[in-house]
């Protein structure tokens, strides 16, 4: 673990921490309405947040390591995801926050075991997009996947960012 790795893990980590305590706040009532943005329950989309931890980990290593993924499209994504929502429309809030904290201490981890080689290494992760470097996927994935949905569960319930 390199200087490099460790605050890219510490910047990932205190927006796991940001999402936990929004989660938590959530009320019944919240986590039954209907975001705008993706039109899930709010319960929905912080499951997906929770779940996706393990994934966006597993592209950050993968390219880290030399893969060369690129088999999936946007539209594949699209894809799970609307069966992602379908499967947990009913997804607990205990169950989900324990998902959410399991899920990201790993990939945390994993940002924290990159060499700065690997973080330097590029790959498609998706077809048709251009490569990126482990490090931006840890910096702009990892952290943007969550800001991304965090700003939507708080427009949706009013919570203040």
């Amino acid at each position: 673990m390199g200087a490099r790795a460790e605050a890219l893990a510490k910047k990932y980590e205190a927006k796991v921490d940001e999402t936990t305590a929004v989660i938590e706040k959530l009320s019944d009532a919240d986590w039954k309405t209907v975001t705008t943005a993706e039109k899930w329950p709010v319960g929905v989309v912080a499951h997906h947040v929770a779940g996706a931890h393990q994934g966006l980990g597993g592209l950050v290593k993968a390219i880290g390591s030399g893969q060369q993924l690129g088999n999936m499209t946007m539209d594949d994504i699209h894809a799970m995801n609307a069966k992602h929502a379908q499967e947990f429309a009913s997804v607990g809030k205990a169950e989900t926050l324990a998902l959410h904290k399991k899920n990201a201490a790993a990939a945390a981890a994993t940002v924290r075991g990159l060499s700065d080689a690997e973080l330097d290494r590029s790959g498609t992760v998706l077809k048709g997009m251009p490569a990126m470097s482990a490090e931006q996927l840890a910096a702009g994935l990892l952290v943007g996947h969550m800001d991304e949905h965090l700003a939507s569960i708080r427009a949706t319930v009013g919570l203040k960012g």
